[in-house]
């Protein structure tokens, strides 16, 4: 291990994971007919490890809970907000997104779990209706939408959505990624850490490809052509891109193989050969991710692989939401 790698501070962040999360899903009876929709993952697994921001735009706007239910009316891309009485409420909503938008704005947000299907919280096929009273799955809610442009490197995710194993994973690893580009970017822009950061990232982001992957190599291997700001944000942009890409059994299982290499002298014939089988019957879906994984993180610490070891794909999140138990 070189002088700089050594030195280098490799210990968890102190900073918290902070999402925005509809209140109605940890419990809170803000919905329009007095109820909540509590969430168990959202709450007890994925609350264990991050604060909360916590809103409802209904309720926080100023409208009474109970209230009479709202939908989107007219133009998708412009819909307005209108309650079951005829009141158009758009007005009312908008003043409220600009103002906690700019609130949010101060908060170092790691991601939003937002309500799905919510006039103003769903992100996607949110029911628009026309002036005949035809609904089609084509909007987004008024806050969410608003927030998807102001915000649009935070990961943004509804609770439904996260019921989907695979989801669920990918929303939480950019979540605790996007922590750890904020720990970079808090601890002073440099063009060496910024190196440092992508090499500990490497076998994550070659999981969800290699052309994004070789695209984040390229900008660093040019780091000194550019501003260091300039650099940053575009580092930034295409890192959240390329998390944002789905992975599949056979990228994850090319770099379980990749790292298997490193381990091509030191283990026995039977020891290749398990590893080789296992990481096999992942890529063919017979086992999850995990299995093949245990087996590499033991070998990384018995022979003290040190490239490997800094690698944030073996642990990119805490290991007690055992999400890629399932994946």
């Amino acid at each position: 291990m070189n002088p700089a790698e050594a030195s280098r501070d490799t210990s968890p962040s102190t900073a918290p994971v902070r999402l925005l999360v509809s209140k109605c899903l940890l419990g809170e009876r803000v919905r329009y007919d007095g109820q909540h929709k509590y969430d168990p993952f959202v709450v007890e697994a994925l609350g264990r490890f991050v604060e909360w921001e916590r809103v409802c735009p209904e309720a926080d706007s100023g409208m009474p809970t109970p209230r009479p239910s709202m939908r989107l009316v007219g133009d998708p891309a412009a819909p307005r907000l209108i309650n079951r009485n005829g009141e158009d409420l758009t007005e009312q909503m908008l003043g409220f997104v600009e103002r906690r938008l700019e609130e949010l704005a101060a908060v170092e947000l790691c991601g939003y779990v937002c309500k799905k299907d919510s006039p103003n919280s769903g992100m996607t096929r949110v029911k628009v209706y026309d002036a005949k009273g035809n609904a089609a799955r084509s909007g987004a809610g008024l806050f969410t939408a608003s927030f998807l442009r102001r915000f649009p490197l935070v990961p943004v995710e509804e609770e439904g959505r996260l019921h989907d194993p695979r989801l669920r994973e990918s929303f939480v690893e950019r979540v605790f990624c996007r922590r750890r580009w904020l720990d970079l970017v808090a601890n002073g822009r440099s063009r060496g850490a910024l190196v440092e950061f992508h090499a500990d990232h490497k076998f994550l982001l070659l999981s969800h490809g290699r052309e994004g992957y070789a695209e984040l190599g390229r900008l660093v291997a040019a780091a000194k052509r550019y501003r260091t700001d300039e650099l940053f944000r575009a580092y930034e942009k295409g890192f959240m891109a390329q998390l944002a890409r789905p992975t599949t059994g056979k990228k994850v299982a090319d770099v379980l193989m990749h790292m298997a290499g490193f381990f091509k002298k030191a283990l026995t014939a039977g020891e290749k050969q398990e590893l080789l089988s296992i990481i096999d019957e992942y890529r063919r879906g017979l086992v999850p991710v995990a299995v093949p994984l245990v087996l590499l993180r033991h070998y990384v610490r018995k022979y003290d692989e040190p490239y490997l070891k800094r690698q944030v794909f073996l642990a990119p999140y805490p290991g007690e939401l055992m999400l890629r138990n399932f994946v």
